[in-house]
């Protein structure tokens, strides 16, 4: 058993040296790295107090009513047409339905924070358009600061001729693995010393969505984003009181996190175990569903629900406004599918470990153990479950999600199969 234990150390070392051959520059030189912002207290943040929308299929203006003037920039992107538009952090105080419907060429809009002092508006469009206008107007004549957004219906081909010209560059930070965890709130950055030094195993909690992705959503307005995050730190307080364990969470706030930022943490702090938390709903007219459900990765989906939710989450990016994928070359193809296997028989251990400890405190689905091909559990060297805690759409699943006695209950067998999957595999690498 220390053999196989040191064949997937070997591993992971190989995969590091192909991730840095894979770093080299091969065209243009990246560009220069910019600092995280500077935290800003809250009550310092402009406010969104308004926002309206007026025109047609052929031209349409969206308008935000602001406290003050702010800075911004707009630009488009494609499949699926959106208008993004980047502010600095902005205290949205809007209706809590708006954005779910619009109007002309705008279908739909989501607003949220994108990172820590940047906020984001995201325009689905119903086909093609092009930014005709993008000011931000001074208040004036008893009419507050407006930011005014105007569109016309265009081609695809005059569409595609804007999207370089308006398309600016990323509004995060560029960072590669080993600092990515800098730029992340809630995400310490530990002295070198200090981590060297400390034994004990990294677990990486991701609670799901956030900022700007509500993710699913309950009839009565319950966003998913928050029973997880609730959920993901009660589990960290909980963990933490044991101090077996270094746990790390991809988000400690409503922040929107990249979805391979999120696995870019768990590889950069050297994680033994990434739990990846969220809730799911079922679309009006597909019946009921209910209880938990444990994902692993699989190129191939159990059923049609579990390819259903697959699709759904790796959608957040484009939710976010930037689609941030990555394929690996054929250079370290050979490598990654080594370590995968063996990360996939410990990922398999955990699920059922985890359904074991949940059996006990929580209703599970019909079929608790799933598999999909979730983006967030494709590290090839980092054991990664996705728990689905249970579906807003379900009345019942619903009153446990944001009962705190339940909550209580639930983490404790999480952390409880924590505990027992660690334990087993210290065994199984000791010497026979």
């Amino acid at each position: 058993m220390q053999g196989r234990a040191n064949h997937f150390v070997l591993f992971r070392a190989l995969l590091a040296c192909a991730a840095a051959l894979l770093c080299l520059p091969v065209s243009a030189a990246p560009a220069p790295e910019q600092p995280a912002p500077a935290a800003v207290p809250n009550n310092s943040f402009p406010i969104a107090t308004d926002v309206r929308l007026a025109g047609d299929d052929t031209q349409t203006r969206f308008i935000v009513d602001l406290d003050a003037k702010v800075p911004m920039r707009a630009f488009t992107l494609a499949d699926p047409y959106r208008v993004v538009i980047d502010l600095p952090q902005v205290n949205f105080r809007l209706p809590a339905a708006v954005g779910a419907s619009g109007r002309g060429l705008i279908k739909a809009f989501r607003y949220g924070l994108v990172m820590p002092g940047g906020s984001r508006i995201v325009l689905e469009l119903n086909g093609p358009a092009r930014i005709a206008k993008a000011d931000m107007l001074d208040a004036a004549n008893g009419q507050p600061a407006r930011m005014v957004i105007e569109l016309d219906s265009v081609d695809r081909t005059a569409f595609d001729a804007q999207l370089g010209a308006e398309k600016g560059p990323e509004l995060r930070p560029s960072v590669g693995a080993a600092d990515v965890t800098a730029s992340v709130p809630g995400v310490e950055t530990p002295k070198p010393d200090v981590a060297k030094d400390d034994p004990r195993p990294v677990v990486v909690l991701d609670p799901g969505h956030g900022g700007i992705d509500n993710g699913t959503q309950s009839s009565n307005g319950i966003a998913e984003k928050t029973l997880v995050l609730e959920f993901a730190l009660a589990l960290r307080d909980q963990m933490e009181k044991g101090g077996k364990y270094r746990v790390v969470l991809t988000r400690a706030d409503d922040t929107f996190i990249p979805l391979n930022d999120r696995v870019k943490i768990a590889r950069a702090r050297g994680a033994a175990l990434f739990v990846s938390i969220h809730a799911d709903a079922l679309p009006r007219g597909e019946g009921d569903a209910q209880g938990a459900t444990i994902y692993t990765l699989s190129d191939k989906a159990s059923d049609a629900e579990a390819q259903r939710l697959a699709d759904a989450e790796n959608k957040a990016d484009a939710i976010g406004g930037v689609n941030l994928t990555e394929e690996p070359t054929e250079v370290a193809d050979i490598l990654i599918d080594l370590a995968q296997r063996e990360t996939k028989t410990f990922s398999n251990r955990f699920a059922r470990t985890l359904m074991r400890e949940m059996k006990g405190t929580t209703r599970l689905h019909k079929n608790p153990l799933k598999s999909a091909g979730f983006r967030v559990l494709k590290a090839p060297d980092v054991p990664s479950v996705l728990l689905e805690l249970g579906y807003v759409s379900n009345k019942g699943d619903l009153q446990q999600l944001v009962s705190e006695q339940w909550r209580t209950k639930t983490v404790g067998a999480v952390s409880q199969a924590i505990d027992s999957f660690f334990a087993k595999r210290v065994v199984s690498a000791k010497p026979d």
